[in-house]
């Protein structure tokens, strides 16, 4: 199945940009009569009839549409701290997209050995994911901030949202659930996970957390690199709503 994404849907018109134009008509080889599908990145899918083949400008007329297409029942932000190796950061943003996740943070913790983080190319490798996966909405990538500020600002979370953190507390006597017992015991949607780097949240990080709410979960008994947890709390929360 071919899927075309469009930020510009108006007057019964989806208006392809000169990339997604270009793959449509210069290698898919599309032409005018031809039927696309066009996600707009919001949660809609439209069945589309292509009106204007133009390479750079592709226009397709809506014939139907599908609201929540692909939709998962609940809203998962991820706040993950970005990985030294790039790649394995992306290898976690694209999978988390093919699972279902709504909003990724890259946090910078005290621990983080990687303490800049662009978006431009995270928008691309989410968009490619996301279309994949068959979902029509498009994650969204924030610009990176330091863990304390994230904690700050998760701490205006409104209405019924279950904050997790997973951290290691192996020099503290701290109690901590499964992630797997915390889901099955909450009746809400709406989740928040916060994921360290490999040298885990310094214990003032931890100690802000929860003090701002976050129940201290772990992962199992292996010790996960950041991705590999990232990934596996995804999973957690997908297989908890899944039907």
């Amino acid at each position: 199945m071919e899927i075309f994404y469009s930020d510009n849907i108006q007057g019964g018109i989806c208006s392809l940009g000169k990339e997604e134009s270009t793959h449509c008509v210069r290698v898919l080889r599309h032409r005018i009569s031809d039927e696309v599908c066009v996600i707009d990145g919001e949660g809609t899918m439209y069945r589309c009839r292509i009106t204007d083949d133009n390479p750079a400008a592709t226009q397709a007329m809506i014939l139907d549409s599908t609201p929540d297409w692909g939709s998962h029942p609940y809203t998962l932000e991820l706040a993950v701290c970005p990985t030294k190796n790039n790649d394995r950061f992306e290898w976690f943003m694209e999978k988390a997209t093919e699972v279902g996740v709504d909003s990724i943070y890259p946090v910078i913790g005290e621990h983080s050995e990687r303490k800049v983080f662009k978006t431009e190319r995270a928008e691309k490798i989410l968009l490619s994911a996301t279309k994949q996966s068959l979902k029509a909405k498009l994650p969204v990538i924030n610009q990176a901030m330091t863990v304390k500020e994230y904690i700050q600002t998760s701490r205006k979370a409104e209405g019924k949202v279950l904050k997790l953190i997973a951290y290691c507390f192996e020099d503290e006597q701290c109690k901590r659930l499964s992630i797997k017992e915390v889901l099955n015991d909450f009746d809400g949607s709406e989740i928040i996970i916060m994921i360290g780097p490999e040298g885990d949240f310094s214990k003032e990080e931890a100690q802000q957390a929860i003090k701002a709410g976050y129940i201290p979960v772990h992962l199992g008994e292996s010790r996960l690199r950041t991705e590999t947890a990232a990934l596996t709390a995804c999973e957690a929360v997908y297989f908890r709503y899944m039907k």
